[in-house]
């Protein structure tokens, strides 16, 4: 919601007019750092309380954008349909970008952030001048002041780029826990891989079917078995030793994985990516692979790949105090969870000694009920026996829900495996605990989604270790 915000904002002053927003966390005086970027940016932050859209205001509305999380009873969508005010969700909005640009369209269960950010750094060092819209923030736009997940497109400066005719390239997520995936269509859709997060699988694959249909030109995407329905006619990427005989595409070789960086090669180019794990050697070779089906070769991606400074919240080191090193991660569904651990166990300076002390807090009671077993299983089986796991109350960002599962009974549940789980209901109480627990050597990983404070979290962990 904050991209298309961003993207509208100065879209609608160069047409004279103007872009507002709401949000009930900024009404609470949270998220202060996203509404002074909003602001900064041209977007005028109202009151959600339905008086921005009043007849008695003056103001025209075309139309009141909201995304899958706002419920129908906020007031704003209340006096949008008593004044005859179009509401549209988010993704329809998005797909009309998606129409009217060159769109390379990134979606799977694990990933898309950041393979999305990766094509749009490629591109952008090619110079073709893409747009972005995305969920996480890039680490390269945050470092220059922005935001961060949104990037309006400009003209190319490469020759070849500008000489061929067409739209703009834009980058954009495409997301499939709320199923908006299949209102759009790219010119090159990407599909990164198929787990378990927001929905079955099997009503996942099909959104996948339904995107692979209407995409435009090339469709990429893994020679897994579980999306084997989705092969015939696309373009494959994945690694060289799991590659299928005969089955041409993009496959990383030559693997050296280091606990702070990766380096492989593809089509016997050298890569050297600056992120850790074997899921980001996936990340960069499906980047690689959609850049080529916008006719990008693989020398050009080796360069911005290397300088690629990755996306906020995944595997983000915070700062080492003691000894012990303080990671900031997004992970939230079971293979998420799983690169997590396993890239932190490999960056333990003596890994025979040092232990990982995990914070997990899951988000929303729906989810959190539907991947409970999941996620016992995940962390019973990546957790080492020395290894500890916090686990703080769900996080709820508001609404109607019901209640009906606690962290407390995963941490049970995964106790009874084996494993040393603790809920902790009091996060204030977290980072006094930890830092009373952990020795030198130590590596706290801090897993969560939605919540914007686990960042801080991770701060006050940092300075309590400190």
């Amino acid at each position: 919601m904050s991209a298309l915000a961003l993207l509208h904002a100065g879209g609608c002053r160069a047409a004279g007019g103007r872009a507002t927003g709401s949000d009930r966390a900024f009404d609470h005086g949270e998220r202060e750092a996203i509404r002074s970027a909003l602001a900064a940016a041209g977007v005028e932050i109202r009151p959600q309380d339905g008086s921005d859209l009043a007849e008695s205001s003056g103001r025209r509305c075309d139309a009141v954008i909201a995304s899958t999380a706002v419920e129908d009873a906020v007031p704003d969508l209340t006096a949008a349909r008593n004044l005859g005010i179009p509401i549209l969700h988010r993704s329809e909005l998005l797909a009309r970008h998606v129409e009217n640009h060159r769109t390379v369209a990134v979606t799977g269960t694990s990933g898309k952030s950041t393979v999305t950010a990766m094509v749009f750094a490629i591109l952008q060092d090619a110079g073709w001048g893409p747009g972005l819209l995305t969920g996480g923030a890039l680490a390269e736009l945050t470092a220059r002041g922005h935001l961060g997940n949104a990037w309006a497109p400009t003209p190319p400066t490469d020759p070849v780029a500008a000489a061929v005719p067409g739209p703009p390239w834009l980058v954009i997520e495409a997301d499939e826990s709320d199923g908006s995936l299949v209102r759009y269509r790219p010119h090159v859709g990407l599909v990164l891989n198929l787990g378990l997060d927001h929905k079955p699988p099997a009503e996942v694959l099909d959104m996948f079917a339904t995107f692979k249909a209407r995409t435009r030109g090339v469709f990429v995407m893994p020679a897994d078995e579980n999306l084997a329905s989705l092969r015939e006619g696309a373009a494959f990427f994945g690694l060289q030793d799991l590659r299928p005989a005969g089955l041409a595409g993009t496959w990383a070789a030559a693997l050296d994985l280091r606990p702070r960086e990766s380096r492989f090669t593809i089509d016997g180019i050298p890569f050297r990516l600056p992120q850790p794990g074997i899921h980001n050697v996936l990340n960069a070779a499906a980047a690689v692979a959609a850049c080529r089906a916008c006719g990008l070769t693989v020398e050009q991606a080796a360069g911005p790949l290397a300088k690629f400074q990755g996306v906020a919240r995944r595997f983000q080191p915070v700062g080492t105090a003691r000894d012990v090193e303080v990671i900031d991660d997004f992970a939230h569904n079971p293979d998420k969870i799983a690169a997590a651990l396993a890239t932190a166990r490999h960056r333990l300076p003596d890994a025979d000694r040092g232990r990982v002390l995990a914070v997990f807090q899951p988000h929303g009671f729906g989810p959190t009920r539907f991947l409970r077993d999941a996620l016992v299983n995940t962390f019973a089986s990546c957790l080492r026996p020395r290894d500890i796991l916090w686990l703080p109350e769900i996080f709820f960002a508001g609404g109607t829900v019901t209640r009906d599962i606690s962290s407390a009974d995963l941490a049970d549940a995964i106790t009874g495996q084996g494993r040393d789980a603790r809920f902790i209901p009091d996060r204030a109480g977290l980072p006094s605990a930890i830092a009373k627990e952990a020795g030198p050597g130590d590596l706290v990983l801090v897993m969560g989604a939605r919540d914007p404070s686990l960042t801080d979290l991770c701060r006050d962990i940092l300075t309590a270790l400190g």
